[in-house]
């Protein structure tokens, strides 16, 4: 799959507006309907489902929110994002929110403010279950690593741990996965939750191995347009709330399994 460029896709943006004469506001529809950004291609976080229907736990945190926030399940409208294109749907009110496996960090935060964080998970590595050459990521320096354009996983492995990895990168995390599975890369990367999911996708048990290696803490957060403070406070609101009424720990378990080793709900951060 060719995924667009980030000024690509800002032109195509730029167009659509130009076209449609404006976009309502924030990402409402202006006929009820309430925009999100999620990922179509994350088993367990974020799928579209070949019926057309949407699974996973950002899925089910997004509906949440969006509930806490007046609109019904037949109002919203999910969007695809890429994990190169997440602020620019944010910045021309493509989406009101984006629940994207999205990693908080400074960088991001010079772009768009965070709602959560909702959930923490850990970069992993996932393998071929035949291949035994690889247990840490220092194995990877004489190997190839897939992961996903705009991706921080790729970035932080081959400076820290790995610099003579190759790498490739994809637009989509199914991409990797096929290519690991076809062995033109070696290792593919990124959170565990994501690559747990992959693993234990149906037609996928038994191919590949998840290593157990915490390579870093990612706090996922709901990003919101630069300065939309009233947002941000109503989306932890709605998180706190998930939390306090059980749904937070439900939607963990049945998107990831009983034998995921997962974290406490992280503390929510307070608006600045």
């Amino acid at each position: 799959m060719k995924v667009p460029q980030a000024g690509a896709v800002a032109a195509v943006i730029a167009i659509a507006l130009t076209a449609s004469g404006c976009v309502g506001d924030e990402g409402d529809q202006g006929d009820g309907t309430l925009a999100i950004g999620i990922k179509f291609d994350q088993p367990g976080i974020g799928m579209r489902e070949t019926d057309g229907t949407f699974t996973g736990f950002d899925v089910d945190v997004a509906t949440y929110v969006a509930k806490e926030l007046g609109y019904k399940a037949n109002k919203i409208e999910f969007k695809q994002v890429y994990s190169n294109d997440r602020e620019l749907l944010l910045q021309y009110n493509e989406v009101k929110f984006v629940v994207a496996s999205y990693s908080i960090n400074e960088k991001r935060k010079e772009k768009v403010d965070f709602a959560g964080p909702y959930f923490v998970a850990h970069q992993d590595l996932l393998t071929r279950a035949g291949d035994a050459s690889i247990n840490k990521p220092e194995d990877l320096n004489s190997k190839s690593l897939c992961s996903v354009t705009g991706s921080t996983s790729a970035e932080n492995l081959r400076k820290n741990l790995a610099p003579k990895a190759g790498l490739l990168e994809l637009g989509g995390y199914s991409d990797c996965v096929v290519a690991l599975q076809d062995s033109r890369v070696d290792a593919m990367t990124t959170d565990n939750a994501i690559l747990a999911g992959y693993a234990a996708r149906k037609g996928n048990e038994g191919k590949f191995k998840l290593l157990g290696q915490n390579l870093s803490n990612e706090n996922y957060g709901i990003g919101v347009k630069k300065g939309n403070k009233d947002l941000q406070r109503k989306i932890n609101d709605a998180l706190k709330k998930m939390v306090a009424d059980g749904s937070w720990e439900t939607a963990v378990k049945k998107n990831f399994g009983s034998n995921y080793k997962y974290e406490p709900a992280p503390a929510v951060a307070p608006v600045g």
